[in-house]
């Protein structure tokens, strides 16, 4: 036990200086004596989580050996056994997942120490010297042990008074994912509500004379933790902090790509079909918006709402339109039962997700999941702000919110905030051809944001750009921004510009191509969470092959 590094986090920590530490997941020791190397407070060694064996905790705590970090285990569950073994093969302490209540928290104390206080039986392996110093550690064990439970519950969150008065516990770590899945909003890192919820039960615990721990998510999430009195602050995850490096730079490179779940060869192209099942046999026409012929509605003072795609034209789970905003006006914040893109057209715009403000330019896009807090704001005095607004319903709704929120400028570079808003860098976003001679740029779907019910993105066609033949198995909508677009459903022929949205029904074939001497570039979406396109031979999307006839 490093009896040393440990006294001297106690003392930063004592004059409320903020202590920063790694979380280690990966199997090299290496990764340890960099974080030792480099001067870091402390590491938790993850056992809970990942592949790391018993073999591989003990490298990474002996790279801490004479060193200045302490050494914490995260276990894998509360158990007598496990804690044993962390603190026998060396660990400084333990961190426990999923504690609830007061009297967990106090078995985990008793778990932790040697009788007659606790429960901990005496081992002769690297933590006593192999026995060579059983006198010296076990005289002092009990003491120096540190015991970092994690609050990570909504009804751990409801006993943190009791858990606060626990003999034995100085520090609390927070797990932001999993109180917001116990919250109800799963897959999102802060859902709605547990930013301030985590932050009242760090002020009751700072109260009780006790420290706060969290995982930051990014630079300027780090600069809030330290700004809201967490003291013993994670700079990330070794794995994620070396994928975040490399996201940088094969963006620089022009070669960013997202990491998928299952990692497998492509699969090989799908031949088209020969016509579309009659399944997908389609029960309303397309329809062709020009703007200006959509209903419209003054939704906030100077705010001003067109909907091109939605309940009025018998879209399905999709509303897309153009939001106006005067000079100065703005949006009150607000949330939606779904999902929610906009995208700037013209003007200026600041826009603000539970208080992170960012500063949209033209064409960058962000997107907000249900249930999360947002306000949007034309800055200018003297120029109009436009947007394409696009919701997962075809019923809009939105709740005003009232309560105070705490307002943090976020740097242009960012992209959001893990779990929470997605922001979308036109300027910067990876491309990839959908068709001969387009770009196309993928700004959210499932796969980008969990739990999120639509899809959609940019896309760039160049004279002679065109798409394949293709249906969906949902609603599309498709907003021409500038040219003049070609688009053939079934051998109808429609030319559209300036903003003219297209709704596809579920089961049309057709296609969007650039015929004109000049780029055209359009936004998309779609009424379901992946991008899917099932082609089609060309002979469908012409009067003559029409499968629907």
């Amino acid at each position: 036990m490093n009896s040393k590094a440990i006294g001297q986090l106690r003392s930063k920590l004592a004059a409320d200086i903020p202590t920063f530490g790694l979380w280690v997941t990966l199997e090299s020791p290496s990764i340890t004596e960099m974080a030792v190397g480099l001067g870091l407070d402390w590491v938790v060694i993850d056992a809970e989580h990942g592949h790391l064996d018993w073999k591989e905790i003990v490298e990474h705590l002996r790279a801490c050996v004479r060193s200045e970090t302490v050494a914490l285990v995260r276990i894998a569950e509360q158990n007598l056994g496990l804690i044993k073994r962390a603190l026998d093969i060396g660990a400084d302490g333990v961190v426990v997942p999923w504690v609830e209540n007061a009297e967990q928290l106090q078995q985990a104390v008793a778990f932790a120490r040697y009788p007659p206080e606790g429960l901990r039986g005496i081992g002769a392996e690297r933590a006593t010297g192999w026995g060579e110093c059983l006198v010296e550690h076990t005289s002092t064990a009990n003491q120096n042990v540190l015991v970092i439970p994690i609050i990570e519950t909504v009804r751990a969150l409801e006993e943190v008074g009791p858990l606060s008065r626990v003999d034995g516990v100085e520090l609390y770590f927070f797990g932001p994912a999993d109180l917001s899945a116990t919250a109800g909003y799963r897959g999102q890192w802060q859902g709605p509500g547990v930013a301030d919820r985590i932050l009242a039960a760090k002020d009751v615990l700072r109260g009780a004379g006790k420290h706060c721990g969290v995982v930051a998510a990014g630079e300027e999430d780090l600069t809030r933790r330290r700004q809201q009195g967490f003291r013993m602050i994670g700079l990330g995850l070794d794995g994620g902090l070396f994928l975040g490096a490399l996201h940088r730079l094969l963006k620089a490179a022009g070669r960013d790509q997202r990491l998928w779940e299952s990692p497998a060869p492509a699969a090989a192209p799908k031949a088209p079909l020969d016509r579309p099942p009659e399944t997908f046999r389609p029960d309303r026409p397309e329809v062709i918006s020009p703007v200006g012929s959509g209903p419209r509605e003054e939704i906030e003072r100077g705010v001003v709402f067109e909907s091109l795609v939605g309940s009025h034209n018998r879209a399905r789970n999709l509303t897309t339109g153009l939001v106006t905003f005067a000079p100065g006006a703005e949006l009150p914040y607000h949330t939606h039962p779904f999902g929610e893109s906009i995208t700037l057209l013209r003007g200026q715009a600041l826009v603000e997700a539970d208080g992170r403000s960012y500063e949209l330019k033209t064409l960058d896009n962000m997107v907000f999941p249900a249930g999360l807090p947002h306000h949007v704001r034309n800055p200018s005095a003297s120029e109009p702000a436009v947007f394409h607004i696009a919701m997962a319903s075809q019923t809009p709704l939105r709740t005003l919110v009232d309560r105070p929120v705490s307002r943090t400028s976020i740097p242009e570079t960012s992209t959001g905030t893990v779990g929470a808003e997605r922001i979308n860098r036109h300027a910067t976003a990876p491309r990839f051809e959908a068709g001969p001679r387009t770009e196309f740029i993928d700004y959210f779907n499932v796969d980008l944001m969990q739990n999120l019910e639509m899809s959609g993105g940019y896309g760039l066609f160049h004279p002679g750009g065109r798409l394949p033949a293709h249906f969906h198995d949902f609603d599309e909508s498709i907003c021409i921004l500038s040219g003049e677009a070609t688009c053939v459903v079934e051998g109808r022929r429609h030319k559209m510009n300036d903003g003219a949205t297209a709704l596809q029904p579920r089961g049309r074939v057709h296609y969007f191509v650039n015929e004109s001497e000049g780029p055209m570039e359009m936004l998309w979406v779609y009424a379901g969470p992946r991008p899917e396109r099932i082609l089609v031979d060309e002979r469908c999307a012409s009067a003559e092959g029409n499968p629907w006839r």
